[in-house]
């Protein structure tokens, strides 16, 4: 089912009011119509569409071949993870193969750190690029060759104008272009010029090849763009070699071919460059570069999602800044940061399937990728037991020094998965919100008077409190029912609505426990909100959840003292939980919070 909520047209205060309204309101309705279980086959869209009638029509004789080209100046995010289960999951669709390919051409961004951080998220998100690693650098011979083609074609040329001159004469959408005094050099003047800017006679912008298409077009894509630009920077795969790079819409398109790539899918703001991608390699088709019938480009709407900004330089800046502890920080919209907070490649993988593939913008609230997450959650991690919030607990007949096993599922919808053996005692912690001494309406816990079960152990019935100097509760105390242990005859004869979870004093031990919430409280961060003045400009970074994270010590259950990194539970009652996999050591686990048992982000603890 495609879960898809278009605000297209609507004002930004008016988007601002929907947030908790609209959105939220239609996710809950639809939400209750999406099957928890195992996810059915990939649904059709445009895209495939477009693949199966290529196959019909023997374009490509059969053969599908996607690539997913990031450039690596910054960590994947979430909607990377769309393109990625898309393009991937296309060519595992038809039996063909999607390539991985970093398009390296602007060495001032760009680091062996982020290639690295991408190939381990594709990596971990479950998909294989066989033997398609590939690099835009090792194509610049290719790419260098293809625009000394153009110049010889008379297709492309070397302007001298300076930046500000150019974008003077570039035009509006609503008035033509003015061609440079330099568009009409000779073709071997060009060449020269070009030869030397290679040679690294001039210094940065003093030059720039442009394509010579039409500086009149409506589509200012075609305004003959610059497709080379003199850079004097060291690359961080091939090193001085070169000080002129492509243009990225130069150089994407001529990767495509090289790779004999079937089918490129690019998000909508590529939808205006695709004039110039088809314009290029036909140029270069002419010339003899490449081989027909040509790669095809089509656009997807990109992920928007609420509460979240998919902006690499808005990720940069919350990095650099220190908004966040790093890329991969668990409270990022980055592929490391979910890893870190527990989410999972299947996850996204529903999510992507969930969301479908579109032709149009629309925004998808984040609970619906927290609801596919808590999905695959719930189906796959075993349960334990972990005290938030303690309040003593002290059962006043239970023999002081002993102890017992009480009997707990590790899955309770997977008999396969087996028990465990929990330790009982005489003092129990328990969560403070458990015990009321004076009792609201509908409360069924323990309070003076008042029969709870100790879920998996006893009943046991309150008989009051301790107190502090101040008042405040610092034990509750309660006599247990011998007779009315979990598993053992007799059980079923008391009946009480109250079920407590509960770990033994004597036997839990203390963990580090993160509580991560939303980085965002405006469903779209730096907008405009209800009751803001029309002149009012927001920052996004305004918008931060002070309150995204909260770190406390909690008491948990002791077979969780052995939880290696990256092991997920529910911890019952409070949601999923992983062991941090950087932070946890043999036998003292630190736990994320991934996401609750429901859409309840924003409430305490």
């Amino acid at each position: 089912m495609v879960v898809r909520f278009s605000h297209v047209g609507v004002s930004p205060v008016g988007m601002a009011h929907l947030a908790q309204q609209s959105i939220m309101a239609r996710f809950n309705a639809l939400s209750a119509m999406i099957s928890t279980s195992t996810p059915a086959p990939a649904a059709s869209n445009f895209i495939r569409n477009v693949v199966e009638d290529d196959n019909r029509s023997g374009k490509w004789g059969g053969r599908v071949e996607t690539r997913f080209p990031p450039e690596p100046n910054g960590y994947l995010h979430y909607g990377h993870a769309k393109s990625i289960c898309l393009n991937f999951g296309l060519a595992e669709a038809y039996g063909g193969v999607c390539h991985l390919r970093f398009d390296d051409t602007n060495p001032e961004k760009e680091a062996q750190e982020y290639v690295d951080s991408i190939i381990d998220a594709v990596r971990w998100l479950g998909f294989s690029w066989q033997k398609h690693l590939y690099f835009a650098s090792d194509y610049f011979d290719i790419m260098y060759a293809c625009a000394e083609s153009l110049i010889k074609a008379g297709k492309a040329y070397v302007d001298s104008q300076s930046a500000d001159e150019m974008r003077q004469r570039r035009g509006t959408l609503t008035e033509p272009g003015i061609d440079s005094p330099y568009r009409t050099r000779p073709a071997e003047e060009n060449l020269e010029l070009f030869r030397r800017m290679r040679a690294g006679e001039f210094p940065d912008g003093a030059h720039v090849l442009r394509a010579k298409i039409d500086m009149t077009s409506p589509n200012i894509n075609l305004r003959d763009p610059a497709i080379y630009r003199i850079r004097h920077v060291s690359h961080h795969r091939s090193g001085d070699k070169w000080c002129i790079y492509p243009m990225y819409t130069f150089a994407h398109p001529i990767e495509d071919a090289i790779e004999n790539v079937t089918h490129s899918i690019c998000t909508l703001e590529f939808e205006d460059q695709r004039p110039f991608y088809n314009w290029l390699l036909d140029a270069l088709a002419d010339a003899g570069h490449f081989p027909r019938p040509l790669p095809q480009q089509y656009e997807f709407a990109r992920l928007n999602l609420t509460y979240s900004v998919l902006s690499k330089r808005k990720l940069i800046q919350l990095v650099e800044e220190k908004h966040v502890d790093g890329w991969d920080d668990p409270r990022m919209p980055t592929l490391s940061g979910a890893r870190r907070r527990g989410f999972t490649p299947e996850g996204f993988r529903r999510f992507a399937e969930r969301i479908g593939v579109a032709k149009s913008d629309s925004w998808i609230d984040m609970s619906a990728l927290e609801e596919c997450m808590r999905e695959h959650l719930n189906e796959t991690s075993h349960r334990r037991i972990a005290v938030l919030n303690p309040l003593k607990l002290i059962l006043t007949n239970y023999p002081e020094g002993a102890s017992e096993p009480c009997k707990a599922p590790n899955h309770p919808l997977d008999s396969e998965a087996g028990m465990r053996e929990i330790p009982f005692s005489r003092e129990l912690w328990i969560e403070r919100d458990d015990f009321m001494e004076t009792p609201s309406k509908g409360f069924h816990r323990l309070a003076p008077g008042k029969m709870a079960r100790l879920k998996y152990g006893y009943v046991v019935q309150c008989t009051g409190c301790e107190k502090d100097a101040d008042g405040n509760v610092t034990a509750v105390l309660a006599e247990y029912l011998p007779d009315s242990k979990s598993g053992t005859p007799g059980a079923d004869n008391y009946k009480v609505k109250g079920n407590l979870h509960w770990v033994s004093a004597a036997h839990a031990f203390v963990a580090e426990v993160r509580l991560y919430d939303r980085l965002f409280i405006n469903p779209w961060p730096g907008r405009r909100q209800e009751g803001d003045a029309p002149e009012t400009e927001r920052d996004f970074r305004s918008d931060i959840n002070p309150n995204s994270v909260r770190v406390i010590r909690a008491l948990l259950e002791p077979s969780l003292r052995a939880a290696k990194p990256e092991e997920r539970y529910q911890f019952e009652r409070h949601g999923y939980f992983v062991a941090d996999r950087y932070d946890s050591t043999e036998g003292a686990p630190v736990f994320n919070r991934t996401v609750p048992l429901k859409d309840s982000w924003g409430k305490p603890l």
